[in-house]
C-alpha cells in the first residue's frame, strides 16, 4: 500500500512536469525561433525480480516510480513565415544568430531584428546582432572600396553591425573611353561618321564625348585616312570643355594602322581615347555602315537605396547609380552539441560545458563560413507541432488522472487498514 501511495505520487510530480514542458511549448507556438523541448522521463527505483520456470530464468523488475530525466531541445526546423522587413531574417539549416548586450553573450534562431536609432542591427529589446563589417565605409559615412564580399572575421572578433541610413558612393570620374565602328570606306556618302559616349567628370556631371570622323580630302597612296574631331560638351550642349583634332590610317583591308588621337580633357579629367588596333576597333571596311559602339569605366555619383542579405549572410549595399557593394556579413555560430546548450529564454540560449564553444565552420582553403543559407525577408517560426503538442497533452493529463486515482485508492486503503487495527 505504501509503495502504490509514493508510485502515485511520483507520477503526479513526473505528469505535472511533462504537461508543463507541453503546455510552454503550445503557448509559444507562435514566437518566432522557438525551440521546443520533449520531457524524458526514467525509473526512480527498481526492484529486480527473478524467477525459474522449465529450467529458464525470467528476469522481471518492480519499479517503485518515475522521474524527469531530461528536458531536450527539438533541433527541426520551424516553419518559414514570409514578412514584409528586410531585416527579418531566417537560418535555413543549423546554426544560431549571436546577440549581444552589455557583455551578454546570447545566441538565438529569432531573427526579427531591426534598427536602433544609432542605425545599429539589434533585436526588439535591444541585443546587437553580431557580424563582421567591412573596412569599406568611413566615419562621414561614404563608400571608400567597392567590395565582391566581406570575408567572415574569426569567431573572437565579431562585433555590433553598424549600417549607417546614409551612405554615399562618390563620383568615379571616366579616364578611359574605347569605341568600335566601321567608318565604311566613304565612298558614295557616309563621308562623315560620328560615334559618342557619356563620360562622368569629376564634378559628378555626365557629358558627353563625340568623335566625328571626317573621309580627308587627299588620301595616302595605300590604304585609307580619316580626320577626327573628338569633343567633350555639358549634356544641354551649352559648355564644351575640349576639342582635338587628329587623324586615323588604315590599311587596304580597313585595319586600323595608327591614330594621332589620344586624350582629351573633360571638365579637368583627361580622357584617354582607345580607337584600338587592327579590327579591334575603328575599322574601315567597304561593308554597311552600322551604329557604332562604346565602352568606358567610371560611374556616377550615388546615395544609398537600401540593404540587403543575401543567402550567405552578406550585406550588401545598393545606391541610386545602380552599383552594390559588400559592407559586412551576418554570423552564423554553431555548436558541437546544440542540445547542451543552456536555456535563457524560449528562443535565446547560451553556451555551456554541454554544448561546447561557439565555433565557425571553414571551407576548403580554411576561411570561416556561415555554413549555411540566409534567408531575408522570411522568419523561422516556432518548431513545435499542434496536433503533436495536444495528444501528448491529454496523454499527459489522463496518465496525471491515473495516478492521482491510484493516491486516492492507496489512501483509501491505508484508511481501511487503521479502522480494522482499532
Amino acid at each position: 500500500m505504501t509503495q502504490a501511495f509514493y508510485t502515485g505520487i511520483s507520477g503526479l510530480k513526473v505528469y505535472s512536469n511533462g504537461i508543463d514542458v507541453v503546455s510552454d511549448n503550445l503557448a509559444n507556438i507562435s514566437t518566432p525561433g522557438f525551440r521546443a523541448y520533449n520531457a524524458e522521463y526514467s525509473a526512480l527505483f527498481e526492484n529486480s525480480l527473478a524467477s525459474a520456470s522449465s529450467n529458464l530464468f525470467q528476469s522481471n523488475s518492480a519499479g517503485v516510480g518515475a522521474q524527469v530525466q531530461a528536458a531536450s531541445m527539438s533541433l527541426d526546423q520551424g516553419s518559414l513565415v514570409v514578412s514584409d522587413r528586410s531585416t527579418d531574417l531566417a537560418i535555413m539549416g543549423n546554426g544560431w544568430f549571436g546577440i549581444e548586450q552589455d557583455g551578454v553573450l546570447l545566441y538565438t534562431r529569432a531573427g526579427n531584428f531591426t534598427f536602433d536609432a544609432d542605425d545599429n542591427l539589434v533585436t526588439n529589446d535591444g541585443y546587437h546582432v553580431l557580424g563582421t563589417i567591412g573596412d569599406n565605409i568611413s566615419t562621414d559615412n561614404i563608400l571608400t572600396q567597392t567590395l565582391g564580399e566581406v570575408p567572415l572575421g574569426d569567431i573572437n572578433t565579431q562585433e555590433k553591425l553598424h549600417l549607417p541610413k546614409t551612405l554615399a558612393y562618390l563620383p568615379e570620374p571616366t579616364t578611359e573611353a574605347k569605341f568600335i565602328a566601321n567608318l565604311g570606306v566613304g565612298k558614295e556618302g557616309y563621308k562623315v561618321i560620328t560615334v559618342g559616349a557619356s563620360v562622368i567628370d569629376g564634378q559628378n556631371e555626365c557629358n558627353e564625348l563625340k568623335l566625328t570622323f571626317t573621309r580627308s580630302a587627299v588620301q595616302p597612296p595605300h590604304g585609307i585616312e580619316w580626320d577626327v574631331v573628338a569633343t567633350v560638351k555639358s549634356l544641354d550642349g551649352q559648355t564644351t570643355y575640349d576639342t582635338q583634332t587628329g587623324q586615323v590610317v588604315f590599311d587596304e583591308s580597313g585595319a586600323l594602322i595608327s591614330s594621332s588621337l589620344t586624350t582629351i580633357d573633360n571638365n579637368a579629367t583627361p580622357i584617354a581615347i582607345d580607337l584600338g588596333s587592327g579590327y579591334d576597333g575603328i575599322v574601315s571596311i567597304d561593308t554597311p555602315v552600322v551604329s557604332g559602339s562604346s565602352v568606358v569605366n567610371g560611374t556616377i555619383g550615388g546615395d544609398l537605396q537600401g540593404y540587403s542579405i543575401n543567402k550567405n549572410g552578406e550585406i550588401i549595399a545598393t545606391f541610386t547609380n545602380d552599383r552594390q557593394s559588400s559592407v559586412g556579413r551576418i554570423a552564423v555560430f554553431h555548436f558541437q552539441n546544440d542540445q547542451g546548450l543552456e536555456r535563457v529564454t524560449g528562443t535565446r540560449f547560451t553556451e555551456s560545458s554541454n554544448s561546447g564553444q561557439a565555433l565557425f565552420y571553414k571551407d576548403a582553403t580554411g576561411e570561416n563560413i556561415i555554413g549555411t543559407e540566409i534567408a531575408n525577408f522570411k522568419l523561422e517560426g516556432s518548431n513545435v507541432e499542434m496536433g503533436v503538442g495536444l495528444t501528448e497533452l491529454i496523454i499527459l493529463q489522463r496518465a496525471y488522472n491515473a495516478n492521482s486515482k491510484s493516491v486516492i485508492t492507496a489512501d483509501e486503503m491505508i484508511q481501511k487498514a487503521l479502522n480494522m487495527d482499532a
